[in-house]
């Protein structure tokens, strides 16, 4: 990978998605590009500078001349934040995706600033009076989800909220139709694990990549357990999002067969040392699950470790 000189003319790079190359391989005349993605990566809008002694005309100058980055075709690694059309000239903020961390079933795992995914019984181990006994006790620790039985009644989930995290304007107001977010698309690692909703009820794979990176295209009409409107938007400390608020999508994680049954992915892509959590040693895989809105392009990582016990 490298940059581009953006100190002259324009440079436009563009290049084909997975899909596309595979589409064009096959040669029978169907390849039509239809579609196209536009990121902004590698700028840094802070640089937009109204000082600037020479006038308006140079406001813009530092960022116009940015090195862009060269297209890549490897998905995990580029456009990270889409670029979108917005035909009003009335907004002075945009949506935002923030988690929900202040309900004891959606916090963070305290010590690490994560989400714990226990793989198998052995690990979650609910039934433990004391988690060294057996497991780490996935029943009573925040931010520790069941990974075998992610419907077990009072497991932990993920939870994100979207809005307009604006003090500015009331969070009793309703937020504009065209700033709710009512699709959602949640990429994760397929060979980790699986997205299910809060009854552990597994969803639909929408496309796997070349790099085992899973695709679930949600919408608030055919996956309502996952979407809902903020319900909450009348209370101040409902939500992370401080303005108007739109809708919030909820979900668990079932680990996937193979480090539920196998050590073999902890040996080749885990932590080279075993962390412990809650006084039991655990081997771990780092991972991100990255969720984006399909309306407004809004995006968030986050933050998983998969652990199991040793």
């Amino acid at each position: 990978m490298g940059f581009l000189d953006n100190s002259g003319d324009i440079v436009l790079d563009a290049v084909l998605t997975d899909t596309g190359r595979m589409r064009l391989a096959k040669g029978d005349g169907s390849f039509k590009i239809s579609k196209f993605c536009l990121a902004d990566d590698e700028i840094n809008y802070e640089l937009y500078n109204k000082s600037h002694a020479s006038g308006s005309a140079y406001y813009d100058l530092e960022i116009l001349q940015t090195p862009v980055m060269e297209a890549f075709t490897n998905n995990a690694s580029s456009v990270k934040h889409r670029l979108m059309s917005i035909s009003r000239t009335n907004l002075l903020y945009l949506p935002e995706m923030l988690l929900y961390t202040k309900s004891t079933n959606t916090e963070q795992y305290s010590t690490s600033g994560t989400y714990i995914v226990a793989v198998n019984k052995a690990t979650e181990d609910p039934t433990a009076a004391i988690p060294a006994d057996g497991g780490i006790g996935a029943a009573s620790i925040n931010g520790i989800l069941h990974g075998e039985t992610p419907g077990f009644q009072g497991a932990s989930s993920i939870r994100v909220d979207q809005g307009l995290n604006t003090v500015d304007i009331s969070y009793s107001y309703a937020i504009d139709s065209d700033l709710k977010e009512t699709q959602y698309i949640v990429e994760m690692d397929n060979r980790l694990g699986t997205l299910v909703d809060t009854s552990g009820n597994a969803q639909t794979v929408s496309y796997i990549d070349d790099d085992n990176i899973a695709s679930y295209y949600l919408s608030s009409t055919t996956n309502s357990a996952l979407i809902k409107d903020d319900i909450d938007s009348t209370a101040l400390n409902g939500s992370p999002i401080a303005g108007p608020r739109g809708t919030k999508l909820e979900f668990g994680i079932k680990a996937s067969l193979e480090i539920n049954t196998s050590t073999h992915l902890f040996d080749k892509i885990g932590l080279s040392t075993n962390p412990t959590i809650e006084s039991v040693e655990c081997r771990a895989i780092d991972s991100i699950i990255r969720v984006v809105g399909a309306t407004t392009g809004t995006s968030i990582n986050i933050n998983v470790r998969y652990v199991r016990k040793v």
